[in-house]
């Protein structure tokens, strides 16, 4: 069975075991698939409403991506375990093999692609979220607001599982570029999605 498809009880008690996966990648690209399926949620009760016709059409475009992008985040959840299979046995190469340089700096960067692929995802569901909050309808703007404190908190998640692998990198210049377009997307959407947040969660003081 797939990890996506375990139960919510099965898999958090997996994820609260010793075993490898899912880890922090997996749960974070759960939180982000719950944080677009909360804009979802805020499309369809949107969609329909005469006060809101004027943005329907946007709308419907929104909640067919936040659904995709949500599908997105789950499947991540299993390519994050198995990205990070090959790093484990590459760890386990004795230290004296001449190839294990080697395949361990290749594992390093499939096991950092995944993450980096959920933070990217993790990304556009802020963008989303935005629009969500921005036409949705009120009643569910506090849907939003979680939507986007999912998304800020997966985002960082999957930034931190990034930075453990390459941090491990031999050829810096690479681990560089990846870290720089980490910490870009850390800095710029992290605060997009706490600015929806808080701009929500001022309406009800």
């Amino acid at each position: 069975m797939e990890l996506k498809d375990m139960t919510l009880t099965g898999f958090t008690d997996t994820l609260a075991s010793k075993a490898p996966t899912p880890g922090g990648g997996g749960a974070s690209a759960l939180a982000g698939a719950l944080g677009a399926a909360l804009g979802s949620m805020v499309g369809e009760l949107t969609v329909g409403k005469p006060k809101y016709a004027a943005v329907e059409g946007q709308m419907l475009a929104l909640t067919d991506r936040a659904k995709a992008l949500s599908r997105e985040l789950l499947a991540m959840i299993d390519a994050d375990a198995a990205a990070f299979q090959p790093l484990s046995r590459a760890y386990a190469i004795p230290k004296d093999d001449p190839g294990r340089a080697d395949e361990l700096e290749r594992c390093l960067r499939l096991a950092a692609d995944a993450p980096m692929q959920i933070l990217r995802l993790c990304c556009q569901a802020v963008e989303l979220m935005e629009e969500f909050a921005a036409m949705g309808s009120a009643l569910a703007v506090s849907d939003a607001a979680t939507g986007a404190a999912l998304c800020r908190g997966a985002l960082y998640g999957a930034a931190v599982n990034v930075k453990v692998n390459t941090k491990s990198m031999a050829d810096r210049s690479y681990a560089a570029s990846v870290n720089g377009e980490v910490d870009r997307l850390v800095a710029e959407y992290g605060q997009r999605a706490e600015t929806v947040f808080h701009d929500i969660y001022g309406r009800f003081c």
